[in-house]
Parts: structure tokens; sequence; C-alpha cells
């Protein structure tokens, strides 16, 4: 998708004649603005959410406030069928089909989601080893052996899927994607990947400056969409990633420590260089990683030219 056209390539809502102030404050020539869109979608979410928990709390007796995979799977796997069930009501509502919000099938597990998976392992993997040449990470001893390891790492790949289809598609499927008709690309990326840092302040061990990396990945991952027209890229990195930082590297994850990881990691020295408790996402050489990431992927992907822009290129070599 290029950097010029708009992130949604549908026909859209239908069209609605306006002629009084009701109709001005609700409606735009397309249907209802973008705001009170998306604003239905919110109350859809909470809606489904609410229903489905009350059946998982019925039916999967999770423990209250007790910290677990179990438990932690659950409240993800509620919020992924709260906001994918959202999604396809609103799908129906503005006669959209569905993976105009991001997910096209066509896309599902091919080329952009491997990319991104790639990404994210190369990510995770140079930041570990950079704090490790400053001598801030070791991998220790292994923490689980034989089948236990197949195991854990099968749960946590099913696991951080889930939390990448959620995540990704609650920030960067419909909110981005509408919010953007209303305020435009940018301004709703920014948007959006700042609610996503401020839902992260909530985990345990996390700061500000973990939150402002989660701020700054969110961004990258809005840039993604930008320039493919899909999350896949954006789910396989996310997926990857902290799949790397929870499993395979045994580090804090965004404030968390997870049990089942690989080995008995050691991670020590200042926290410019580890991330103290948030982990090695609120490293410094994170930022840097970002940065390069943003330009390598510019170039992977560059923005298209507009029509006019290839036409005012023409006249200059005439």
């Amino acid at each position: 998708m290029s950097e010029e056209t708009s992130t949604n390539n549908s026909a859209g809502p239908r069209r609605l004649s306006s002629g009084n102030l009701a109709s001005t404050i609700f409606l735009k020539e397309e249907g209802l603005r973008a705001g009170w869109r998306l604003l239905i979608f919110v109350a859809f979410v909470i809606g489904i959410e609410f229903a489905v928990s009350l059946i998982v709390w019925m039916f999967g007796k999770p423990e209250r406030g007790t910290f677990s995979i179990s438990n932690q799977f659950l409240m993800e796997f509620t919020g992924f069928v709260a906001v994918f069930g959202a999604a396809f009501v609103m799908s129906a509502i503005e006669h959209r089909e569905f993976g105009t919000y991001g997910l096209p099938l066509a896309g599902a597990l091919r080329t952009d989601f491997w990319l991104g998976w790639l990404f994210g392992f190369c990510e995770i993997s140079a930041l570990v080893g950079g704090i490790g040449l400053f001598g801030g990470y070791h991998f220790g001893s292994l923490a689980v052996h034989g089948v236990e390891i197949a195991r854990w790492a099968f749960l946590y790949l099913i696991f951080f899927m889930v939390v990448a289809f959620f995540e990704e598609f609650l920030f960067r499927g419909y909110a981005l994607q509408t919010l953007a008709e209303g305020i435009g690309f940018w301004p709703a990326a920014i948007a959006v990947s700042l609610l996503f840092g401020a839902v992260h302040r909530q985990n345990p061990g996390e700061n500000w400056i973990g939150v402002f990396g989660v701020f700054v990945v969110g961004l990258f991952w809005c840039f993604t969409v930008r320039r493919t027209g899909t999350l896949w890229f954006a789910l396989g990195m996310h997926a990857s990633f902290d799949f790397g930082e929870t499993f395979l590297y045994s580090v804090p994850d965004s404030g968390t420590i997870f049990p089942g990881h690989l080995s008995n990691a050691i991670i020590q020295g200042p926290a410019w260089l580890t991330g103290g408790s948030v982990g090695p996402e609120a490293s410094l050489i994170d930022f840097l990683l970002l940065a390069i990431f943003f330009y390598a992927f510019h170039l992977m992907f560059p923005a298209k030219k507009t029509k006019a822009a290839e036409n005012l290129q023409t006249y200059r070599t005439l």
C-alpha cells in the first residue's frame, strides 16, 4: 500500500445524505463518521469481552489474583475473541470485507509474516547478544530438560501467537484503520502507539523507559502496516520477539518473568544496558536497533509515488 493512499482500500460504508446539525455531527458523505464507528467498536469489544469472561470464569475456573501461564492465556484469548468478534460485527455494519482491517486471508502465514518473524528473531538475538558483549547477559544452565523443552516451546509459540493476534489487531487493526480515516494516518498511528505503551505501564516491573520503547516499536509496526497494507509482518515480528525474549533467552518481557523458560539466564549491569526490571526491550541497544529497522524497512518497502508525482517527474525529464 502506498504512503499516499488510505489504509482502507475497500468500497467502504454506503453513502448517506446529510442535511441538518445531527447529520453533520454523526455523518459524512460516506456514512457514519470514523470517531463514532470507533466508539461503537469499543462498545462491542467491552460487551463481548464481558460475555466471554463470564463463560471463562464459569467453566475455566482460573485462580483469582494468581499469575500463571494458564490464567494469562485465558485473559489474552478472551481479548482475542472480543476484538475479532467486534470487528466482524463492524464489517457487517460497514459493508466491508473483514480483511480490509489488516488481516486478509490471502496473506496468512506467507512472505510478510515470515519476514516479520525473521525481523523479530534478529532483533531479540542482536539485542541479547549486544548486552552479552558488555557482560550483561549469560545464558546460564538449562531450566527445563528433555520433552519439557518441546512442551514449553510449543506452549509459548501458541501463547505468543494469540498475544500478537490480539494486540496487533486491537491497536493496529480496526482502530488504526478507522481512526486514520478521521484524522490521518500518522496522527492515528501516534495515538494508538501511545495507548499501546500506556497499557503496558500496568505490567509489574515496567517503567517509563520501557513504555517509551513499547511506543517506538508500536510506531514501527504502524509503519509496516502503512508500507505493506496488512498486519501480517507486524504480527510475525511481535510473536517472534516475545517468544525469543521469554523462552529462548529467558529474560523479562515488559517487566514480567514467565515460568517455563529455557534457561536460568543471568542478566546484570546498568539499566541503560540491560533494561533493568523491564527487560532488554528497555535497553539503549534496542532503541538503536529499531532506528536501523525503520531505515531498513523503508529501503525494503519503498513508498510508491502518487500519479501526480509521477506526472511531475515525467514533465521534468522532457
